[in-house]
């Protein structure tokens, strides 16, 4: 198994959103905000190489959104999910599966364009769309408070191109495949699914929206974009104590620096970064 993380720009949030309860005087010191109250933050997936399979998991917000769109987060940057799959030597048809941790624009824009004839159509046309049908049936009737980070436009083609399968739910952990288990959380939206993966003997977990950055290790540190944030105190900290005792890693979906980080406890208890590392290749080599 060969994992590697895939670059696709970023995009702008508010930055009180993506740090909820926190004092701004103390977040602007981690993320600075622009004049907008915006923060900078990055959309970077994962691929994961088996002997027959080439995974990816979430796909960025891709570029198909209008420039209405555009004004409101700001997608900017060299890097883009084809550009950096095509420095990896693979092309869109070698995509074998999609797991999408859930169907929020900025994780799951980059898997529909628009093709010749203007007709929106699966970006990895070889590649099966893996979710599950409790996070499905909740985007396809999203409450208001989620309703504008469900586009339909996104998700709703890959099922009329007949290439989405379901992930039966399961309280525990479960595997996947080989070397991959998902975890449903319910903190950020309804039954997103975090994939641990395991290789050699390290245990990566790709955080997605528990935990979208290295700055919200911090306990308090949860976005208002969640829908039960105190669901997701009990996710983070399951996760973080996890990777204190395991010394597993975690990668930052979000991070605009930080790619991927092991944790530890302070003298006070409290569970700080450890080591940080700008990529994952980095992080596989020095552990």
């Amino acid at each position: 198994m060969k994992i590697s993380t895939i670059e696709t720009g970023f995009l702008k949030l508010d930055g009180g959103a993506m740090f909820g309860i926190v004092p701004k005087r103390l977040w602007q010191k981690l993320n600075p905000p622009d004049e907008n109250n915006l923060c900078t933050w990055a959309m970077r997936c994962l691929l994961v190489e088996t002997d027959n399979r080439k995974i990816l998991i979430d796909t960025g917000i891709g570029d198909k959104q209008d420039a209405k769109f555009r004004s409101h987060f700001e997608p900017h940057g060299d890097k883009t999910l084809l550009n950096s799959l095509l420095e990896k030597n693979l092309h869109p048809e070698d995509i074998t599966d999609v797991l999408l941790t859930h169907l929020h624009f900025d994780h799951v824009g980059g898997a529909v364009k628009f093709d010749s004839e203007g007709k929106l159509v699966p970006t990895f046309p070889n590649a099966t769309y893996w979710s599950n049908e409790i996070h499905w049936n909740w985007a396809m009737q999203p409450n208001e408070r989620e309703k504008a980070s469900f586009l339909k436009e996104n998700f709703v083609p890959l099922r009329e191109a007949g290439v989405v399968q379901f992930i039966d739910i399961q309280e525990e952990d479960m595997e996947w495949l080989p070397g991959i288990h998902l975890r449903f959380v319910y903190g950020h939206t309804e039954a997103m699914m975090i994939p641990i993966i395991k290789i050699a003997n390290k245990t990566l977990i790709y955080c997605a929206d528990v935990m979208p950055s290295s700055y919200h290790i911090g306990m308090p540190y949860v976005m208002s974009y969640d829908v039960r944030p105190l669901v997701t105190l009990v996710e983070k900290e399951k996760i973080l104590y996890e990777a204190v005792t395991n010394k597993n890693i975690l990668l930052f979906e979000h991070d605009p620096f930080i790619a991927a980080a092991t944790v530890t406890q302070d003298d006070r208890g409290r569970i700080v970064l450890e080591k940080t590392f700008n990529n994952l290749e980095q992080a596989l080599l020095s552990m």
